[in-house]
Protein backbone atom coordinates (compact mmCIF):
# COMPACT_ATOMS: atom_id res chain seq x y z
CA UNK A 1 0.00 0.00 0.00
CA UNK A 2 1.46 3.37 -0.99
CA UNK A 3 0.88 6.00 1.64
CA UNK A 4 1.19 9.69 0.78
CA UNK A 5 3.64 11.45 3.00
CA UNK A 6 2.98 14.56 5.03
CA UNK A 7 4.21 17.85 3.55
CA UNK A 8 7.25 19.50 5.02
CA UNK A 9 6.94 21.57 8.15
CA UNK A 10 5.81 24.76 6.36
CA UNK A 11 2.90 22.96 4.76
CA UNK A 12 2.01 21.17 7.97
CA UNK A 13 1.74 24.47 9.78
CA UNK A 14 -1.01 25.46 7.37
CA UNK A 15 -3.25 22.70 8.74
CA UNK A 16 -4.92 23.90 11.96
CA UNK A 17 -4.60 21.69 15.01
CA UNK A 18 -7.82 20.44 16.62
CA UNK A 19 -8.62 22.08 19.97
CA UNK A 20 -6.28 20.57 22.58
CA UNK A 21 -8.80 20.27 25.41
CA UNK A 22 -11.31 18.54 23.14
CA UNK A 23 -8.69 16.07 21.94
CA UNK A 24 -7.51 15.24 25.46
CA UNK A 25 -11.07 14.63 26.60
CA UNK A 26 -11.86 12.61 23.49
CA UNK A 27 -8.83 10.32 23.77
CA UNK A 28 -9.30 9.89 27.52
CA UNK A 29 -12.99 9.13 27.00
CA UNK A 30 -12.24 6.51 24.37
CA UNK A 31 -9.70 4.89 26.67
CA UNK A 32 -12.15 4.76 29.58
CA UNK A 33 -14.90 3.30 27.39
CA UNK A 34 -12.50 0.62 26.25
CA UNK A 35 -11.37 -0.24 29.78
CA UNK A 36 -14.95 -0.41 31.01
CA UNK A 37 -15.99 -2.44 27.98
CA UNK A 38 -13.25 -4.99 28.63
CA UNK A 39 -14.64 -5.57 32.09
CA UNK A 40 -17.92 -6.73 30.53
CA UNK A 41 -16.10 -9.73 29.12
CA UNK A 42 -14.74 -10.96 32.44
CA UNK A 43 -16.10 -14.12 34.05
CA UNK A 44 -16.32 -16.22 30.88
CA UNK A 45 -13.69 -18.69 32.06
CA UNK A 46 -15.04 -21.85 30.43
CA UNK A 47 -15.57 -20.17 27.05
CA UNK A 48 -12.15 -18.50 27.20
CA UNK A 49 -10.32 -21.79 27.77
CA UNK A 50 -12.41 -23.60 25.17
CA UNK A 51 -11.58 -20.94 22.60
CA UNK A 52 -7.90 -21.12 23.60
CA UNK A 53 -7.78 -24.84 22.81
CA UNK A 54 -9.41 -24.17 19.42
CA UNK A 55 -6.90 -21.40 18.60
CA UNK A 56 -3.97 -23.57 19.66
CA UNK A 57 -5.19 -26.47 17.52
CA UNK A 58 -5.81 -24.15 14.57
CA UNK A 59 -2.27 -22.81 14.74
CA UNK A 60 -0.89 -26.36 14.67
CA UNK A 61 -3.16 -27.17 11.72
CA UNK A 62 -1.86 -24.11 9.88
CA UNK A 63 1.72 -25.13 10.73
CA UNK A 64 2.48 -21.78 12.36
CA UNK A 65 5.78 -21.70 14.25
CA UNK A 66 5.47 -22.70 17.87
CA UNK A 67 5.37 -19.87 20.40
CA UNK A 68 7.75 -21.96 22.49
CA UNK A 69 10.65 -21.24 20.12
CA UNK A 70 10.42 -17.52 20.89
CA UNK A 71 10.01 -18.09 24.62
CA UNK A 72 13.09 -20.35 24.69
CA UNK A 73 15.14 -17.41 23.43
CA UNK A 74 13.54 -15.10 26.00
CA UNK A 75 14.32 -17.51 28.85
CA UNK A 76 17.98 -17.57 27.88
CA UNK A 77 18.79 -15.46 30.92
CA UNK A 78 17.09 -13.70 33.83
CA UNK A 79 18.16 -10.28 32.53
CA UNK A 80 16.69 -10.91 29.09
CA UNK A 81 13.33 -12.08 30.39
CA UNK A 82 13.14 -9.18 32.84
CA UNK A 83 13.81 -6.68 30.04
CA UNK A 84 11.17 -8.34 27.85
CA UNK A 85 8.60 -8.27 30.65
CA UNK A 86 9.40 -4.61 31.33
CA UNK A 87 8.96 -3.79 27.65
CA UNK A 88 5.55 -5.49 27.63
CA UNK A 89 4.45 -3.67 30.77
CA UNK A 90 5.75 -0.15 30.09
CA UNK A 91 6.13 0.59 26.37
CA UNK A 92 2.63 -0.04 24.99
CA UNK A 93 0.71 3.03 26.21
CA UNK A 94 3.58 5.59 26.46
CA UNK A 95 4.78 4.85 22.91
CA UNK A 96 1.28 5.28 21.49
CA UNK A 97 0.70 8.46 23.51
CA UNK A 98 4.04 9.93 22.39
CA UNK A 99 3.13 9.08 18.79
CA UNK A 100 -0.17 10.96 19.02
CA UNK A 101 1.41 13.95 20.79
CA UNK A 102 4.13 14.27 18.15
CA UNK A 103 1.61 14.06 15.32
CA UNK A 104 -0.61 16.64 17.03
CA UNK A 105 2.27 19.09 17.34
CA UNK A 106 4.06 18.47 14.03
CA UNK A 107 1.60 16.79 11.64
CA UNK A 108 -1.96 17.86 12.56
CA UNK A 109 -3.53 16.36 9.45
CA UNK A 110 -1.98 12.98 10.10
CA UNK A 111 -2.88 13.24 13.78
CA UNK A 112 -6.62 13.28 13.02
CA UNK A 113 -6.19 10.35 10.63
CA UNK A 114 -4.15 8.30 13.12
CA UNK A 115 -6.54 9.00 15.98
CA UNK A 116 -9.49 7.82 13.90
CA UNK A 117 -7.66 4.65 12.83
CA UNK A 118 -6.67 3.83 16.42
CA UNK A 119 -10.23 4.43 17.59
CA UNK A 120 -11.58 2.15 14.85
CA UNK A 121 -9.22 -0.75 15.55
CA UNK A 122 -9.77 -0.41 19.31
CA UNK A 123 -13.56 -0.48 18.90
CA UNK A 124 -13.31 -3.54 16.65
CA UNK A 125 -11.03 -5.24 19.17
CA UNK A 126 -13.53 -4.57 21.95
CA UNK A 127 -16.27 -6.29 19.93
CA UNK A 128 -14.04 -9.33 19.46
CA UNK A 129 -13.14 -9.38 23.15
CA UNK A 130 -16.83 -9.40 24.08
CA UNK A 131 -17.87 -12.05 21.58
CA UNK A 132 -14.78 -14.28 21.62
CA UNK A 133 -13.17 -14.43 25.10
CA UNK A 134 -9.77 -16.07 24.83
CA UNK A 135 -7.33 -17.23 27.48
CA UNK A 136 -3.72 -16.37 26.61
CA UNK A 137 -1.21 -19.18 26.00
CA UNK A 138 0.39 -18.65 29.42
CA UNK A 139 -2.82 -20.02 30.96
CA UNK A 140 -3.23 -23.03 28.68
CA UNK A 141 -1.41 -26.09 30.01
CA UNK A 142 -1.27 -27.69 26.55
CA UNK A 143 1.16 -25.00 25.34
CA UNK A 144 3.82 -25.83 27.91
CA UNK A 145 4.67 -22.12 28.15
CA UNK A 146 5.75 -20.17 31.22
CA UNK A 147 3.98 -17.10 32.56
CA UNK A 148 7.12 -15.00 32.49
CA UNK A 149 5.44 -12.03 34.15
CA UNK A 150 4.42 -13.99 37.24
CA UNK A 151 7.63 -16.01 37.47
CA UNK A 152 10.24 -13.34 36.73
CA UNK A 153 8.34 -10.03 36.86
CA UNK A 154 7.33 -7.38 36.35
CA UNK A 155 3.72 -8.09 35.42
CA UNK A 156 0.65 -5.96 34.80
CA UNK A 157 -1.79 -8.78 35.57
CA UNK A 158 -3.07 -10.23 38.82
CA UNK A 159 -2.22 -13.78 39.79
CA UNK A 160 -5.83 -14.89 39.27
CA UNK A 161 -7.92 -13.78 36.25
CA UNK A 162 -11.13 -14.11 38.24
CA UNK A 163 -9.98 -11.61 40.88
CA UNK A 164 -8.16 -9.19 38.56
CA UNK A 165 -10.24 -6.01 38.69
CA UNK A 166 -7.85 -3.87 36.61
CA UNK A 167 -7.78 -5.84 33.37
CA UNK A 168 -9.56 -8.55 31.44
CA UNK A 169 -7.07 -11.39 31.04
CA UNK A 170 -9.43 -13.24 28.69
CA UNK A 171 -9.03 -10.60 25.95
CA UNK A 172 -6.06 -12.07 24.11
CA UNK A 173 -7.49 -11.73 20.59
CA UNK A 174 -6.75 -9.42 18.89
CA UNK A 175 -3.52 -8.13 20.40
CA UNK A 176 -3.78 -4.37 20.74
CA UNK A 177 -0.15 -4.36 21.83
CA UNK A 178 0.73 -5.40 18.29
CA UNK A 179 -2.08 -3.51 16.53
CA UNK A 180 -1.19 -0.18 18.10
CA UNK A 181 2.55 -0.73 17.59
CA UNK A 182 1.95 -1.47 13.91
CA UNK A 183 -0.15 1.69 13.56
CA UNK A 184 2.60 3.75 15.20
CA UNK A 185 5.04 2.48 12.58
CA UNK A 186 2.62 3.00 9.68
CA UNK A 187 1.72 6.48 10.89
CA UNK A 188 5.32 7.62 11.26
CA UNK A 189 6.27 6.19 7.88
CA UNK A 190 3.37 8.07 6.29
CA UNK A 191 4.02 11.34 8.12
CA UNK A 192 7.78 11.63 7.62
CA UNK A 193 10.13 11.78 4.65
CA UNK A 194 13.47 10.57 5.97
CA UNK A 195 14.98 7.54 4.28
CA UNK A 196 15.31 5.93 7.71
CA UNK A 197 11.58 6.03 8.43
CA UNK A 198 11.14 2.35 7.52
CA UNK A 199 13.13 1.45 10.62
CA UNK A 200 9.96 2.23 12.59
CA UNK A 201 8.80 -1.24 11.54
CA UNK A 202 11.24 -2.57 14.14
CA UNK A 203 8.79 -1.40 16.82
CA UNK A 204 5.92 -3.75 15.87
CA UNK A 205 8.42 -6.52 15.09
CA UNK A 206 9.95 -6.26 18.56
CA UNK A 207 6.48 -6.00 20.10
CA UNK A 208 5.43 -9.17 18.29
CA UNK A 209 8.39 -11.10 19.69
CA UNK A 210 7.68 -9.72 23.16
CA UNK A 211 3.98 -10.60 23.28
CA UNK A 212 4.68 -14.12 22.02
CA UNK A 213 7.80 -14.68 24.10
CA UNK A 214 6.00 -13.70 27.31
CA UNK A 215 3.14 -16.10 26.39
CA UNK A 216 0.60 -13.30 26.55
CA UNK A 217 -0.55 -13.80 22.95
CA UNK A 218 -0.76 -16.34 20.16
CA UNK A 219 0.52 -15.66 16.67
CA UNK A 220 -3.10 -15.51 15.53
CA UNK A 221 -3.78 -12.66 17.94
CA UNK A 222 -1.27 -10.54 16.03
CA UNK A 223 -2.56 -11.71 12.65
CA UNK A 224 -6.12 -10.71 13.55
CA UNK A 225 -4.90 -7.32 14.85
CA UNK A 226 -3.02 -6.67 11.62
CA UNK A 227 -6.11 -7.61 9.60
CA UNK A 228 -8.31 -5.21 11.56
CA UNK A 229 -5.74 -2.46 11.09
CA UNK A 230 -5.66 -3.13 7.35
CA UNK A 231 -9.44 -2.73 7.18
CA UNK A 232 -9.30 0.49 9.22
CA UNK A 233 -6.58 1.92 6.97
CA UNK A 234 -8.65 1.10 3.90
CA UNK A 235 -11.68 2.89 5.32
CA UNK A 236 -10.03 5.89 7.00
CA UNK A 237 -8.04 7.61 4.28
CA UNK A 238 -4.85 9.53 5.14
CA UNK A 239 -4.59 13.25 4.32
CA UNK A 240 -3.40 14.29 0.90
CA UNK A 241 -0.59 16.75 0.36
CA UNK A 242 -1.94 20.11 -0.74
CA UNK A 243 -1.08 21.14 -4.33
CA UNK A 244 1.79 23.56 -4.66
CA UNK A 245 0.59 27.19 -4.79
CA UNK A 246 1.14 29.21 -7.96
CA UNK A 247 0.80 32.83 -8.94
CA UNK A 248 2.64 36.15 -8.76
CA UNK A 249 5.23 36.39 -6.02
CA UNK A 250 5.36 32.64 -5.40
CA UNK A 251 8.83 31.22 -4.84
CA UNK A 252 9.68 27.57 -5.44
CA UNK A 253 11.15 27.26 -1.92
CA UNK A 254 7.75 28.14 -0.42
CA UNK A 255 6.08 25.03 -1.83
CA UNK A 256 4.54 22.64 0.68
CA UNK A 257 5.80 19.69 -1.29
CA UNK A 258 9.52 20.33 -0.86
CA UNK A 259 10.22 16.81 -2.04
CA UNK A 260 9.19 17.73 -5.58
CA UNK A 261 11.80 20.23 -6.74
CA UNK A 262 11.75 19.37 -10.41
CA UNK A 263 11.97 22.55 -12.45
CA UNK A 264 12.48 24.73 -9.38
CA UNK A 265 15.76 26.08 -10.73
CA UNK A 266 14.56 26.64 -14.29
CA UNK A 267 13.74 30.20 -15.50
CA UNK A 268 10.06 30.97 -15.69
CA UNK A 269 8.79 32.31 -19.08
CA UNK A 270 7.52 35.87 -18.98
CA UNK A 271 3.80 36.13 -19.43
CA UNK A 272 3.56 39.69 -20.77
CA UNK A 273 3.82 38.64 -24.42
CA UNK A 274 6.97 40.73 -25.15
CA UNK A 275 10.01 39.39 -27.01
CA UNK A 276 12.57 40.70 -24.52
CA UNK A 277 11.47 38.91 -21.38
CA UNK A 278 13.50 39.42 -18.17
CA UNK A 279 16.43 37.02 -17.94
CA UNK A 280 16.60 36.69 -21.73
CA UNK A 281 13.95 33.96 -21.85
CA UNK A 282 11.45 34.19 -24.70
CA UNK A 283 7.75 34.19 -23.86
CA UNK A 284 5.87 30.92 -24.18
CA UNK A 285 2.30 31.49 -22.92
CA UNK A 286 1.02 28.27 -24.49
CA UNK A 287 3.67 26.18 -22.77
CA UNK A 288 2.97 27.84 -19.45
CA UNK A 289 -0.65 26.92 -19.70
CA UNK A 290 0.16 23.39 -20.77
CA UNK A 291 2.25 22.71 -17.69
CA UNK A 292 -0.61 23.55 -15.33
Amino acid sequence: MELPTEPAQKGSAAIPRPPLVREVLLVAGLFLVYKLGRQLATGHTAAAFGNARHVWDLERFLHLPGEGHVQSAVLHGDTVVHVVNTYYATVHFPATAAFLVWLYLRRPGHYVWARRVLAAITAAALVVHLTFPLAPPRMLAATGLVDTGQVYGPTVYGASPETDSLSNQFAAMPSLHFGWALMVAVGLIAATRTRWRWLWLLHPLLTLLVIVGTANHYWLDAIVAASLLGIALAVVRPPRAAPAPTGPGFKAGDSEDTGNTEGADRPVPHASGGQDAPGGVADAPALVGARR
